[in-house]
């Protein structure tokens, strides 16, 4: 098989010719038809969290079952499927309370990356998914069956995008109808909390960014009002706009300490701050005596909170009524030999989600 590994951080990729292990018990093969370029793979790439090289990135994928493992239930080859990377037993006290993000197993995979160069050595398989290639074997929980009818490059933004924003909003903060909501970051994650936040009811949806571009799309996704705080004042408009309440709840998308700060300021007493982006280093500074003294909740949600098994087909659920975006999430598509292209272009305004398509 075909897979764009790093060998160096901060260097291109390289396409390589690679072997991939026959799936083992309670293991799948899928064929992958899309992978997304989340920026947390960019932050890969780069070398933001260091890890063992060479590896393939990659982790938000759509395909089709290519085979399965012993002991697998309820997957077949020749089924579409989400895959995530949320690995979980099911068994554990985490999954047993819902929580399949934290599940405390340890699997197979975790040990042994079925992914090898062509000289036999061992290539990691990175975020548990290693989807900048045209098959992957992962563990069975990490994939999730959705309708054939529904087109890859779409279903593959759920691995991800969708799932972390929607589930920061429905998941983690539990907004309620009629709340004030801030959105701080308008990427992909962002756009999601910001159309979870308007079929949750939400009454005002703030888009803060400071691209004008990406505040355009957020309008599109469903927010009320955009705030630009290198143009207008931040703190002012999202008092004017709330009463002078501020927000009920802050989703902080943006991968900077600068806007956690910003985030735990825009809440009102009382209020909720969901931190969703991953900055690569440094830290915020919070007075944990405002934060008491306000009874602030500071939430941390890693990847929305999401129970893939449950949330991914509720989403599709949405999705097909019309109330939940996913093509208009997907900005470029390019083939697997563009991906160093795909990988440079991501961060500009005017793309969402680049999307990697295997046309074999």
């Amino acid at each position: 098989m075909k897979a764009a590994v790093c060998r160096a951080f901060g260097k291109p990729l390289v396409i390589e010719e690679v072997d991939i292990a026959p799936p083992r018990a309670g293991e799948l093969k899928v064929q992958l038809k899309a992978c997304g370029i989340c920026q947390s793979d960019v932050h890969n790439i780069e070398g933001a969290w260091g890890g063992t090289l060479p590896a393939v990135f990659g982790h938000e994928a759509a395909g089709i079952v290519d085979a399965v493992g012993p002991g697998v239930e309820g997957l077949r080859p020749g089924q579409h499927v989400v895959v995530t990377l949320v690995r979980s037993c099911g068994r554990c006290d985490s999954c047993a309370r819902g929580e399949p993000v934290f599940c405390e197993a340890t699997f197979r995979l975790d040990r042994e990356s079925p992914i090898r160069a062509a000289d036999g050595s061992p290539i990691t398989q990175g975020t548990r998914t290693g989807a900048f290639a045209d098959s992957i074997v992962i563990d069975a929980s990490q994939a999730v069956a959705i309708p054939d009818a529904i087109p890859f490059d779409a279903a593959s933004v759920l691995a991800c995008a969708v799932i972390t924003g929607f589930g920061a909003v429905v998941n983690t903060a539990g907004v309620e109808p009629g709340s004030n909501v801030v959105v701080i970051g308008t990427g992909g994650v962002g756009l999601n909390a910001v159309q979870a936040a308007a079929v949750s009811g939400a009454r005002t949806i703030i888009a803060v960014d400071i691209s004008n571009q990406k505040l355009a799309v957020a309008r599109a996704f469903g927010a009320t009002h955009t705030i630009n705080p290198k143009q207008e004042s931040l703190d002012g408009m999202v008092a004017a706009l709330t009463g002078g309440r501020r927000a009920d709840t802050v989703i902080v998308t943006a991968g900077s300490t600068s806007a956690v700060e910003q985030g735990v300021a825009l809440a009102r007493r009382g209020g909720t701050v969901v931190l969703v982006g991953m900055p690569p280093s440094g830290v915020a500074t919070i007075d944990p005596g405002q934060i008491a003294h306000d009874g602030l909740r500071i939430l941390g949600s890693k990847v929305g909170s999401v129970r893939p098994q449950i949330d991914i087909p509720r989403l599709l659920g949405l999705y097909r009524q019309g109330r939940l975006k996913l093509d208009e999430l997907v900005s470029r598509r390019y083939p697997l030999g563009d991906i160093n292209t795909a990988i440079a272009s991501a961060g500009r305004e005017d793309v969402v989600r680049n999307v990697i398509v295997f046309s074999s």
